[in-house]
C-alpha cells in the first residue's frame, strides 16, 4: 500500500504568549560586555545559563561558605598542578577562602619537584623504553623519607611532605601548595593507590609507610568531609577517579557516624565530565538538600576565572 505524506491542515496550535519557556531576554541573556571591566562585572554579564550559571553558583557557593565560616575544600589531581596553578590556589588559600586541600599521589610529586628544582613533568615515551621513566634519584629518595619520618611522628602524607619542603628549604618552596599548606597550617590530605606513583619505583619506598601515612591522611579528610553541613563546599578538579572515590567513602563513615552532612555544595571542574565524578561528586552525595554543579572546560582557565570571581567577590585584589 503507498503511503501519503500526512495533511497537516489537523495540526492544532496555541498563542506562544501562553507558552512556558526556558529562556528569557530579560532573565538569561548576556550583559554588556565592555573593555576594562571587573571580574565581578563580566561573570554577572555571563549568560545566565549552563555554565555560566553554574559557575556563578560556585562562587556564590564559596563566598557564602567563608561568610558563615563553613568549609571550603579543594581536591586536585596531578594536572591541576602540572599546569602551574599553585600561585592561584595559593591566593585562595591565603585570604581563608580554601580550609582543606585533598590530592592523590601525582601532584604531590609535581609540586615537590617544582619546590625543589622549579620544573617538572618528564617527557615518558622518551624515556619509557629505556627504562629510566620515573627513575629520578632525589624525588623518590626525598618524599619516601619525608614519609618515613612523619609516619614515625604519626603525621599522614601531606603533612610530612609539606613540613620537609619547608624544613628541607627548598629552593622554591614558595610555589608548593603543599608548603604553603603547612605554613598555614590547613589540612592537606594525599590519597594515593599503591603502584600508581613513580616513587613507588624507587628502592627506599616502604609499603608500610606508604599505607600508614595515606590512611592516616583517609580518617583526617574524613573528619574535614564530617564538617561540610550546613553550608560547606567541595570541590573536586582533574581527578577522575581517587579524589570522587575517596570522597564518597569518607562521606558514608561520616554519615554513619551520625554527623548527618547535609546542605552543602559540590562541584566537579574537568576537561571532560567522567562517570565517577559526576556520581560520586555531583549527584549521590547531593540527592538531599545539597546542590552539585559541573563546570567543564581547561583547569588552566578556569580556576583563575574561579579564583578571581571569589576574590572580587570578598574585596580581594587578584593579580
Amino acid at each position: 500500500m503507498k503511503i501519503e505524506p500526512i495533511d497537516l491542515s489537523g495540526v492544532t496550535t496555541y498563542p506562544i504568549g501562553g507558552r512556558r519557556n526556558k529562556v528569557s531576554l530579560s532573565r538569561d541573556f548576556a550583559g554588556d560586555i565592555s573593555a576594562g571591566m571587573s571580574v565581578s562585572a563580566l561573570l554577572a554579564a555571563m549568560p545566565n545559563q549552563l555554565g555560566g550559571e553554574s559557575l556563578n553558583a560556585v562562587i556564590n557557593a564559596v563566598v557564602k561558605a567563608r561568610e558563615k565560616g563553613k568549609p571550603v575544600v579543594i581536591a586536585l589531581g596531578g594536572h591541576v598542578i602540572k599546569c602551574g596553578l599553585q600561585p592561584v590556589l595559593k591566593k585562595l588559600i591565603d585570604a581563608d577562602v580554601v580550609t582543606a586541600v585533598a590530592m592523590n599521589g601525582s601532584a604531590t610529586i609535581h609540586d615537590y619537584e617544582i619546590s625543589l628544582i622549579g620544573e617538572t613533568s618528564e617527557d615518558v615515551g622518551a624515556v619509557l623504553h629505556c627504562g629510566t621513566f620515573g627513575m629520578a634519584e632525589e624525588t623518590g629518595r626525598d618524599i619516601n623519607r619525608a614519609l618515613r619520618d612523619g609516619v614515625a611522628d604519626g603525621i599522614g602524607y601531606g603533612e610530612a611532605l609539606g613540613r620537609f619542603i619547608v624544613r628541607n628549604n627548598n629552593p622554591h618552596r614558595a610555589s608548593s601548595l603543599l608548603a604553603t599548606c603547612f605554613d598555614k597550617e590547613i589540612p592537606a590530605t594525599v590519597h594515593v593507590a599503591v603502584g600508581t606513583d613513580i616513587i613507588h619505583q624507587h628502592p627506599d619506598c616502604d609499603g608500610a609507610v606508604l599505607g600508614q601515612a595515606t590512611f592516616t591522611d583517609f580518617r583526617l579528610f574524613t573528619s574535614v568531609v564530617s564538617t561540610l553541613g550546613g553550608g560547606g563546599v567541595f570541590i573536586n578538579i582533574g581527578s577522575a577517579v581517587i579524589m570522587p572515590e575517596v570522597f564518597l567513602k569518607a562521606l558514608s563513615i561520616a554519615q554513619n557516624m551520625g554527623f548527618h552532612v547535609d546542605a552543602f555544595t559540590t562541584a566537579n571542574f574537568d576537561m571532560t565530565q567522567h562517570y565517577r565524578p559526576l556520581q560520586n561528586v555531583v549527584k549521590r552525595p547531593t540527592s538531599g538538600d545539597s546542590r552539585g554543579l559541573t563546570i567543564t572546560g581547561h583547569h588552566e582557565i578556569m580556576v583563575p576565572l574561579l579564583a578571581a570571581g571569589i576574590l572580587d567577590r570578598i574585596g580581594q585584589r587578584h593579580g
